[in-house]
């Protein structure tokens, strides 16, 4: 079968629901022989029966149940696009497709997501984490909207794309509460000889807080590398070392994982940009998160 007769298929699933052919043909507003004649056709084309006959009720065979499951998801479908091209376009959903940094804590991604979701319009997000080179030439292909990333990326003139500062936070050093009570006397001293937990995605933010280390003779022991945000203060919360988050995000992440604040860096800040297609922003979501950035309160 090398095409699927869709007409045929709805024949054949209307007969399904109202249980015989003289009931789907008054719903069709079919003559029943000529409904009859649809479903032999859509037979044939199948390769076998898709009723049998028991005591004049029409009975699914395994080959019916089995495409009935098919059709049920089909026409489920089609029946939520008709009702949403009854919508008025500006009422329509809008979907909005984001690609974010691997790199960038969750939590952030999601206040710089949130005002989309605020706009008046209806909004299907969708996102893809990954590599910033990654999800710019998605980007570029138009498979995303928006990239957001904590790197200044390098784009040629012929791309066609937009960079858009965002808010940045300063970021703070988090630690189980019995050691980060012990390493705030004497910070940033009572930091040397200490375990330290990396982000292993190589975020900005982490080579400028080796760099502020270095500057202030600092020399911390580095005992794990991991690229999840979320796993990496678990190790924190079990005491396995110390890890930086964005001092913006302080309250949730102690809050979350139990751990304690032990210092803020305000010369470490971990900067955040939105990428766009052209010059001017037509999508109404991607426009409230570019727009939004001089409102997200304590990121500076």
């Amino acid at each position: 079968m090398e095409q699927l007769n869709l007409r045929h298929l709805y024949y054949f699933w209307v007969i399904s629901r109202e249980g015989s052919i003289a009931r789907a043909s008054e719903v069709l507003e079919l003559a029943p022989q000529t409904l009859s004649g649809q479903l032999a056709t859509f037979e044939a084309s199948v390769g076998g029966r898709l009723f049998s006959r028991e005591r004049r009720q029409l009975i699914l065979t395994d080959l019916g149940r089995l495409i009935l499951g098919y059709a049920d998801d089909i026409f489920a479908l089609t029946g939520e696009l008709a009702e949403t091209l009854r919508l008025d376009p500006s009422e329509r959903p809008l979907t909005l497709r984001a690609g974010i940094s691997a790199s960038i804590h969750k939590l952030i991604a999601y206040y710089l997501l949130q005002p989309a979701m605020a706009v008046k319009r209806s909004i299907q997000l969708e996102c893809q984490t990954g590599r910033t080179e990654d999800l710019v030439l998605s980007l570029k292909r138009k498979e995303l909207d928006l990239v957001l990333t904590d790197r200044m990326p390098k784009l040629q003139e012929e791309a066609n794309l937009t960079v858009h500062p965002l808010a940045g936070s300063s970021m703070s050093l988090f630690a189980a509460p019995e050691l980060a009570d012990r390493l705030r006397d004497g910070f940033p001293e009572s930091l040397n000889g200490q375990p330290l937990l990396a982000n292993a995605t190589d975020a900005p933010y982490f080579e400028r807080l080796m760099n502020w280390f270095s500057l202030n003779g600092v020399r911390m022991r580095l005992i794990a590398r991991v690229d999840d945000s979320a796993l990496i203060k678990v190790f924190g919360s079990q005491g396995y070392g110390v890890f930086a988050a964005p001092t913006v995000i302080r309250e949730e992440v102690c809050r979350q994982y139990e751990v304690e604040q032990i210092a803020s860096i305000d010369d470490v800040v971990d900067e955040l940009f939105a990428i766009t297609r052209g010059g001017k922003i037509a999508h109404d979501g991607v426009r409230a998160i570019c727009e939004a950035h001089s409102d997200f309160q304590g990121l500076k």
